[in-house]
């Protein structure tokens, strides 16, 4: 699979480049959770995630339908999703949905993690911001992570987004 992105993370137009990742979340006594997300390169809005406590394909497959639901009828003509290597995104499964849905993928090359860089600097902020070692059950947890990621597109002021949030600049670009 080639890499369409190439470290390209300064786009202008909301929807065209988008970056995935799971990362782990360990709660309660060291259970493990995993949060799927999908981020946009232009507004760095998370437009799309999953939190659940299975590693296995479901958790892109719904991440893929909440990008959808989230993007409605405004896919743009020339969508990538950009994701490292892992097994999820190499599936053929996975793919065709892709392809379904009419989205162009890319791939990191091989163990590096910089061609996914800002996916990979929101899990540390939001690793570093929010205390889910302390939830005790999996519904404190995914309570944690619905209202940070709200609060991050919503209320978090970002100096890389002429001091907007996620979500003003997505309107801003638009009305542009």
């Amino acid at each position: 699979m080639s890499n369409h992105l190439n470290r390209e993370f300064q786009q202008d137009e909301p929807g065209k480049v988008l970056l995935t990742d799971i990362t782990y979340l360990y709660h309660g006594k060291g259970q493990p959770a995993y949060l799927s997300v999908v981020k946009d390169v232009a507004t760095k809005e998370i437009l799309a995630y999953e939190l659940t406590t299975s590693l296995s394909m479901p958790i892109v497959y719904r991440t893929l339908d909440k990008l959808e639901e989230a993007l409605g009828d405004n896919l743009h003509p020339e969508i990538v999703l950009h994701s490292d290597q892992g097994f999820h995104y190499t599936h053929p499964e996975y793919q065709k949905r892709l392809k379904d849905l009419n989205i162009k993928q890319s791939m990191s090359r091989k163990g590096n993690c910089w061609d996914n860089a800002p996916m990979e600097s929101f899990f540390g902020h939001m690793k570093d911001e929010i205390d889910y070692r302390q939830c005790q059950t999996f519904d404190e947890l995914k309570q944690l992570v619905d209202e940070y990621i709200f609060e991050y597109n919503n209320h978090r002021y970002q100096w890389n987004l002429k001091k907007m949030t996620p979500a003003q600049y997505r309107s801003h670009l638009i009305a542009a």
